[in-house]
């Protein structure tokens, strides 16, 4: 197994998302997990865990999966989102089914821990990290199709400190790095127009910066927003702010 040392110096020198990613893939893979799921968002409300498209969302389970639980936004429901939304730190999905056998549970998350119960997604770990506002939280989910919970929890009892270690120096990393598939979509122009926008230009400033006309900025301006979901320019910046898309570092740019 590799070190924690290594990993950790790994985690701190990679530059990509998906870098980081298979880090921890690979890392809690040799504990026997499996199945990931990570998720992060700066949209949470007091009732929601937030529109999944604003979410840094990276997992390894199945699109069978997937599709549901992600894409139709079961999660909303889930109990375990729920701990995460109001808590910090780890819990075994043990839990859930004391949760479930003490009547708990509602409605909603009955159905999720039955559609879990379909998948064969019952025995687990999951971490909650430190949130930096309200609106900010993450978690991760790790789960195992060959060990029981019983395993997980003596596994936990022994490593369980060393992988919310390398997992929070992970999420600290994805945070810092760029994200967001619709934010990606923005035409190189858009970008370019918010980025001097929130750098406190005015429109007319951007309009004789990139040579081109006030109306023409306006336009970029609210394709952009459309492209966002959002309707101010000022929220549009908020959200590219937090995905990390201004003024993105490319270090193959950087002479040596």
């Amino acid at each position: 197994m590799t070190l924690p040392s290594e990993v950790l110096r790994g985690l701190i020198a990679d530059e990509t998302v998906d870098a980081v990613w298979s880090r921890l893939e690979a890392y809690t893979a040799a504990f026997g997990f499996d199945r990931m799921l990570y998720a992060a968002s700066h949209y949470l409300t007091l009732h929601s865990a937030g529109d999944a498209r604003d979410a840094l969302i990276l997992t390894n389970y199945p699109t069978s999966y997937t599709d549901e639980y992600v894409g139709a936004g079961l999660f909303q429901k889930a109990p375990l989102v729920r701990w995460a939304m109001n808590e910090i730190g780890t819990t075994s999905w043990r839990r859930v089914a004391e949760d479930a056998r003490a009547g708990l549970l509602s409605a909603d998350e009955l159905e999720v821990v039955a559609f879990n119960q379909r998948h064969g997604v019952v025995a687990g770990y999951a971490i909650s990290f430190p949130r930096s506002s309200p609106r900010a939280g993450a978690g991760l989910g790790l789960s195992s199709a060959t060990m029981s919970q019983d395993e997980i929890d003596a596994l936990w009892a022994r490593h369980g400190e060393e992988i919310e270690l390398v997992a929070g120096v992970a999420h600290l990393k994805l945070l810092s790095l760029p994200h967001g598939d619709h934010v990606r979509s923005l035409t190189k122009r858009q970008r370019e127009v918010l980025e001097l926008v929130s750098d406190g230009k005015t429109v007319q400033d951007a309009a004789v910066l990139l040579e081109i006309n006030a109306a023409t900025v306006e336009k970029h301006l609210r394709l952009a927003r459309e492209a966002l979901g959002v309707e101010t320019t000022a929220q549009a910046i908020r959200k590219m702010s937090t995905h990390n898309q201004f003024f993105t570092y490319h270090p193959d740019h950087v002479s040596r």
